[in-house]
C-alpha cells in the first residue's frame, strides 16, 4: 500500500459554528415538478423485505427519517410499499381482528400496499409538469406518495423517483389537505362500518 502524507490539522479556538444544509428550496405551484421529485438515481433508497416485522419497519423508518419504505424481495424486485400511515393507522388493528395474531407478529407483507395496487407517473409526463399538477394528482388519488417510472433499454419498468406530500408541503411552505378516497369495496365497507 502506498504511503500517504498526513493531513494538516488545526486546534479549534474561539467561536466555532457548524454548517447546516440549506433548507429545501421554496417552490410555487408553477415551479417545475422535477424540483420536488426525490430522484432515486441520486439517493440511497430506504428498503425492507416483505418478511420483516411491521415493528422493525417502523423503527427503520424512524432511524432513516422517512415515512415510507420500498418492499423488495430477495431478487431486489419491487413487491410493494409500506408507509408510516399503514403502520400507525387502522390496517394493523383490522389485521389483528381478522387473523387473531399478536401485534408483534404482523409482517410488512401483511399491511403493505402490494405492487398491483401501486401506480406510477411516467417520467416523460413529469418532465413537463408543474408542482400544481403533482399536488392535484396526489389529492385526486388521496395519497401521500406517488412513484415516477421510466423504461429501461429492454422495456422493463424502473422506479426512478417519488413525490412525497410531506416534502412538497415543506417546499411550498403550506399545508395541503388530503382527503382519503376509498378505492376498493373492502375500503368502502370498512369506511361505512366505522
Amino acid at each position: 500500500m502506498p504511503e500517504y502524507p498526513i493531513l494538516p490539522a488545526r486546534h479549534l479556538t474561539g467561536a466555532v459554528r457548524l454548517i447546516y444544509p440549506a433548507p429545501p428550496r421554496l417552490v410555487t405551484m408553477e415551479s417545475p415538478a422535477l424540483e420536488i421529485m426525490t430522484d432515486l438515481r441520486h439517493i440511497h433508497i430506504a428498503e425492507i423485505q416483505p418478511h420483516a416485522t411491521m415493528e422493525s419497519a417502523n423503527v427503520y423508518m424512524m432511524q432513516r427519517g422517512v415515512r415510507s419504505l420500498f418492499v423488495l424481495n430477495d431478487d431486489y424486485l419491487l413487491q410493494g410499499v409500506i408507509t408510516a400511515s399503514d403502520i400507525l393507522g387502522e390496517k394493523p388493528l383490522r389485521f389483528i381482528q381478522e387473523r387473531r395474531v399478536k401485534h408483534s407478529e404482523i409482517l410488512v407483507s401483511d399491511i403493505m400496499t402490494p405492487l398491483d395496487c401501486l401506480e406510477a407517473i411516467p417520467f416523460e409526463e413529469v418532465q413537463h409538469a408543474k408542482v400544481g399538477h403533482v399536488v392535484a394528482s396526489l389529492r385526486e388519488a388521496g395519497r401521500q406518495h406517488t412513484l415516477v417510472m421510466e423504461e429501461d433499454v429492454e422495456g422493463g419498468l424502473l422506479i426512478c423517483g417519488i413525490f412525497s406530500l410531506t416534502q412538497i408541503e415543506k417546499q411550498l411552505g403550506i399545508a395541503i389537505p388530503l382527503t382519503e378516497i376509498a378505492k376498493t369495496f373492502a375500503e368502502i365497507e370498512a369506511t361505512l362500518t366505522h
